[in-house]
């Protein structure tokens, strides 16, 4: 009866062999880490939108969200 014991061992290790292998990929594509900017003396608050300047609705983004309804 030691059969299905081996069965499971060996999915288990081929599970984990290409769980491995997918965590090294997913490593190998991302970017390296760039080292974090000196913060600066004062942070300057967000300026307002000028008029005209923002978020606009245009025709495009209302046939975006007729295209989003559920």
């Amino acid at each position: 009866m030691s059969e299905p014991q081996s069965k499971l061992s060996r999915r288990r290790a081929l599970a984990g062999a290409g769980t491995a292998g997918a965590l090294a990929a997913a490593v190998a594509v991302l970017p390296k880490g760039q080292p974090a900017p000196a913060p600066t003396a004062a942070a300057q608050p967000a300026a307002e939108p000028a008029k005209g300047e923002g978020y606009q609705v245009t025709p495009h983004v209302l046939r975006y969200y007729q295209t989003a309804r559920i």
